[in-house]
């Protein structure tokens, strides 16, 4: 089984996190040279009896779909991670566990994040569509954009909403979760769910009995239960990341966090890379708006973080848009991925040149890393006044805010 990549992410409630807020974080370590787009889509009503395409198999459309931020790898039709109108966030982990993933194409799990987005107005209802869509299609299929191997992977999610998150990780159809409302938590890419289980598949303990897995005499611990043999990699590079933390989590600190190569949470290895970032801030008061900052580009220590945030007429932003094969996409054609063609967007591009400046000029990649987080800085600053500010919000002002920072960052590097 080949190793699933070292991703990582992050939610924190108060009182660890600041002032009532809830802070989520994800980093997307992928392939190098995989491209990831940031996409919104609108609500959407739908006909009767409509499909939905996903990456590998299409399934039946719900009446009405929410509206969805995502960062996704330019090839699929999921999402890495992502947020609805709802505040409700997901990121997914791939991992190995006892069994091996199926590499029979069925969902992804990239595809049931966006799916569990696109129908979860809660962070439980999402779940709950997750796990009912596992019962029904089952996970499976490739997981990278190439054509010599089948990589594939079982799954796990943090789930997370201005209320409670939910880990949940899942083996084939089976799976488990656990409900976390304080505190902190980092899940990456092995199984961490131990005793405290608080949803269950109903047959999920007679299966691993079935299997040999377990004894009814012995607590149900389940990593133990469904760990590969040789899965004993500690997952708390993260864990130890926001334990240092002591003063309260803020989306800067997150994003520092994000940014930490030293303690593996940044990954930049010789296979992968961590291609695309998210923070979320969730106020826990309602009244104030859920704000979702994107990378867009690959390592956070040279991107900036854009925020973005719903309201009724958001503006497109083509330029962390890839382009669009239509059908004849390599990843839809089956063979698949006889081809890799370039799916590098606008802001890609213009990026790869400040990446290139960082990493060969000592002088001037230091004056252009601190322009870039004087940039990011006054995106932080200006949502810190809507997060702290008694007036409403005016949706006219916010609709191309994510648009804006992209546009400035593009000219900003040319």
């Amino acid at each position: 089984m080949a190793a699933p990549p070292p991703s990582y992410c992050f939610v924190a409630f108060p009182p660890r996190a600041k002032d009532g807020l809830v802070v989520f974080g994800k980093n997307s370590a992928r392939p190098r040279d995989e491209v990831q787009e940031v996409l919104y889509f609108s609500a959407a009503d739908h006909e009767p009896e409509s499909k939905v395409e996903c990456t590998y198999i299409s399934i039946d459309q719900v009446p009405r779909t929410h509206a969805i931020v995502i960062s996704r790898p330019a090839w699929l039709w999921g999402a890495e991670m992502g947020a609805n109108e709802h505040g409700v966030c997901i990121a997914n982990e791939a991992m190995n566990a006892r069994e091996p993933a199926a590499e029979t194409e069925a969902l992804l799990g990239m595809d049931l994040v966006r799916l569990g987005l696109e129908r979860g107005a809660t962070a439980k209802e999402a779940l709950d569509v997750i796990v009912a869509l596992l019962q029904e299609h089952g996970q499976g299929g490739n997981y990278y954009e190439d054509a010599d191997s089948c990589h594939s992977f079982q799954s796990a999610y943090l789930i997370v909403d201005r209320e409670e998150a939910w880990v949940l990780e899942t083996v084939g159809k089976y799976w488990a979760a656990e409900q976390i409302t304080e505190g902190v938590k980092c899940i990456c890419n092995q199984l961490s769910l131990t005793t405290k289980i608080d949803a269950e598949h109903p047959e999920l303990r007679s299966y691993a009995q079935s299997q040999g897995w377990w004894t009814a005499e012995d607590e149900f611990n389940f990593s133990e239960v469904f760990s590969s043999a040789d899965d004993h990699l500690d997952c708390c590079a993260g864990k130890d990341s926001m334990d240092q933390k002591e003063e309260s989590i803020t989306v800067q600190t997150m994003i520092d966090i994000l940014r930490d190569k030293a303690s593996g949470v940044c990954v930049d290895s010789e296979s992968f890379l961590t291609t695309a970032s998210v923070v979320s801030v969730l106020p826990q008061n309602r009244s104030s708006p859920c704000i979702h900052y994107f990378t867009g580009t690959p390592d956070p220590s040279r991107s900036i973080f854009k925020p973005f945030i719903f309201v009724d007429d958001v503006k497109l932003v083509p330029k962390a848009q890839s382009p669009c094969f239509g059908d004849n996409d390599p990843a839809k054609k089956e063979p698949r991925f006889l081809e890799k063609p370039d799916r590098r967007h606008e802001l890609y591009k213009a990026h790869e040149w400040a990446r290139a400046v960082i990493e060969s000029d000592q002088e001037q990649g230091r004056q252009l890393r601190k322009t870039m987080l004087e940039l990011e800085k006054q995106g932080l600053e200006a949502m810190e006044e809507i997060l702290t500010s008694s007036d409403p919000l005016d949706p006219t002002e916010v609709g191309d805010l994510f648009y804006d920072c992209v546009d400035t960052e593009i000219k900003f590097f040319k």
